[in-house]
């Protein structure tokens, strides 16, 4: 086996793609700043109790698991960053109010979530805390897809969701932990027949609204039937009050809005509103988020929380493709200081300036000049390569 092949889905970002990585990371985390998220950096390796702490078992199988040396701990080695945040947020900030907290950078997982996807996605989101309302949902989901028009997406397309629906009918319903687990698993595949076996000896009422659960997907209908046939349960009546309230907000900003009250990824994590945005030819989702209200218990207080999160590979594909502009070719003369004056005026104002390093004139197309610097007139100018 060759020594330097990386291990599989594992792979380098080489400069063309690097640099639109790099320069999409630098707009969102711009966007975020202008509306009041602040930037936090959480480790890579934490004591693994706190990385899968609040998120029941959905992140354990993903994470890398290794012995701490200095202490004999397990370590993990994140595979998101959401947690860390909302631990930064109970236990560091211990904040009275709202905090914005947005975040950048590398996460790891023990499996592919897909055949084409990285195991070591660039994960970017933020995160809103201390606002259990409504309006935390829409400000998040419209930073959502305000950052991802920052990618050029075209035909975005939207799903709305809300596991407080499913939830509320299983705990009403008194059903047994064992059968809540199993109508969980129906419903993520939409699995309709097997949904119907499971639900056999359920309560009528019951029963129907469980089966009725696959067939909400779609436009604003789908929030009056939910409505008609459901049962009147406040947190159903709620729920499905605050999907038509960002409905109504997030409408003129995306091409497609729909909804889907059997979306019940994240279940063990989330608490109520789930979303997730689709960009036109592509079958994955390009950004997931939700309502996370009880992840911060466990470092000593549940604060409300909502907040979305991308892959940056993934969305830096999505970009239209730009050509790197060309550099100037500047002579290696470090005793020069007017030419070594002129070499900074140029890379303050922006311009990529290289230099001609002796020995190696045969491969200098290879460096993507198209001016270099010369001397005229005893001042350093630029001039066009012919």
């Amino acid at each position: 086996m060759r020594r330097w092949l990386l291990p599989e889905y594992i792979e380098d970002i080489l400069p063309a793609e690097a640099a639109r990585v790099e320069r999409l990371r630098r707009r969102i985390l711009d966007l975020f700043h202008v509306n009041g998220y602040q930037l936090v950096i959480p480790p890579l390796l934490e004591y693994l109790e706190s990385l899968l702490t609040g998120t029941g078992h959905d992140l354990d199988l993903k994470t890398f698991k290794l012995v701490d040396q200095l202490s004999g701990r397990m370590l993990g080695l994140r595979a998101d960053i959401t947690p860390q945040v909302a631990r930064i947020d109970a236990h560091l900030l211990n904040r009275a109010g709202i905090a914005r907290l947005c975040y950048s950078g590398s996460v790891l997982h023990a499996t592919p979530s897909g055949m084409m996807h990285t195991r070591e996605p660039l994960q970017i989101g933020a995160e809103l805390y201390g606002h259990a309302g409504v309006e935390s949902d829409i400000e998040i989901q419209a930073l959502m897809v305000n950052a991802l028009h920052l990618t050029g997406v075209a035909d975005l397309h939207v799903d709305l969701g809300n596991v407080a629906v499913f939830r509320s009918l299983v705990q009403r319903g008194e059903l047994a932990a064992e059968l809540e687990s199993e109508l969980f698993q129906v419903l993520q595949s939409k699995d309709v027949p097997a949904l119907r076996e499971l639900v056999d000896g359920v309560p009528a009422p019951l029963k129907q609204s469980l089966l009725l659960l696959p067939e909400l997907y779609g436009g604003p209908e789908v929030i009056d039937t939910a409505r008609a046939r459901l049962p009147a349960h406040p947190e159903i009546v709620q729920a499905l009050d605050d999907l038509r309230a960002v409905a109504r907000d997030l409408s003129s900003m995306v091409q497609v809005l729909c909804f889907d009250l059997a979306d019940l990824r994240g279940y063990h994590y989330h608490s109520g509103m789930v979303f997730a945005a689709y960009a036109r030819g592509r079958p994955n989702a390009i950004a997931l988020g939700g309502r996370y209200d009880q992840v911060g218990k466990a470092f000593g207080r549940a604060r409300p929380a909502t907040g979305f999160t991308m892959d940056l590979r993934e969305l830096a594909g999505l970009a239209p493709a730009q050509r790197e502009p060309a550099a100037i070719l500047a002579p290696f003369a470090p005793g020069d200081p007017a030419l070594q004056a002129q070499i900074a005026a140029l890379r303050a104002r922006g311009e990529v300036v290289v230099l001609d390093l002796p020995g190696h004139e045969s491969t200098r197309a290879e460096l993507n000049c198209d001016r270099r610097l010369v001397q005229r007139g005893g001042k350093w100018v630029t001039q066009a390569e012919h």
